[in-house]
């Protein structure tokens, strides 16, 4: 869901303006994650098991294999490249050298994001183009109810192009940014009992 601040402008009137990070401070601890993608605000609810579960296993894998020069790091730690820009990629992988204390204000070597029902469409489409734009080099994308993992490079031409599509018990050997392999069923490990 996105909405527009609104402020007392002359006479009372209420006018609608863009969100700024300084609006993020006044949003409620409520469980939901509050993102701002061009001064439009982004609001989802918690995340579910499987969504956890991958972020928990890929976050693990992805350290277990990041060159000392980068820093993997999981939502909540914002991408905050703007006053009007803030997001949270599920995970994000960054040069040592760009992270501040609180947040990212330079584009992520990585971005990932783990879809769910309230942010597949943000996730394929408004955060992916910002994340273009914004000049990250991979993003990848996983589905945990197939499970599937999407990934996308910067090419020549500064546009994303789909390098791999993998699913179950395929096999991504990703060389950027760094080597590792993923197989996306092993994201998902063990099954709860309903």
């Amino acid at each position: 869901m996105s909405v527009m601040a609104e402020t007392t402008g002359p006479h009372g009137i209420v006018q609608s303006r863009p969100f700024t990070v300084h609006d993020l401070e006044a949003m409620p601890d409520d469980g939901h994650r509050y993102e701002l993608l061009d001064g439009a605000l982004l609001e989802t609810p918690a995340s579910g098991y499987k969504h956890q579960k991958v972020i928990l296993r890929l976050g693990a894998l992805l350290d277990a294999a990041c060159p000392d020069e980068l820093e993997v790091l999981p939502a909540p730690f914002a991408v905050r490249p703007s006053v009007t820009v803030e997001l949270q990629p599920d995970l994000l992988v960054a040069r040592d050298e760009d992270l501040t204390e609180a947040y990212l204000p330079a584009a992520p070597v990585l971005a990932v994001e783990v879809l769910s029902p309230s942010t597949r469409l943000n996730d394929l489409n408004s955060k992916k183009a910002f994340y273009e734009r914004l000049g990250v080099p991979c993003y990848w994308v996983i589905d945990p109810l197939e499970p599937r993992l999407t990934a996308f490079e910067l090419g020549e031409d500064g546009e994303y192009e789909r390098i791999v599509k993998v699913a179950g018990t395929e096999v991504f050997d990703a060389a950027n940014p760094f080597a590792v392999r993923v197989v996306p069923a092993e994201l998902i490990g063990r099954r709860r009992k309903a």
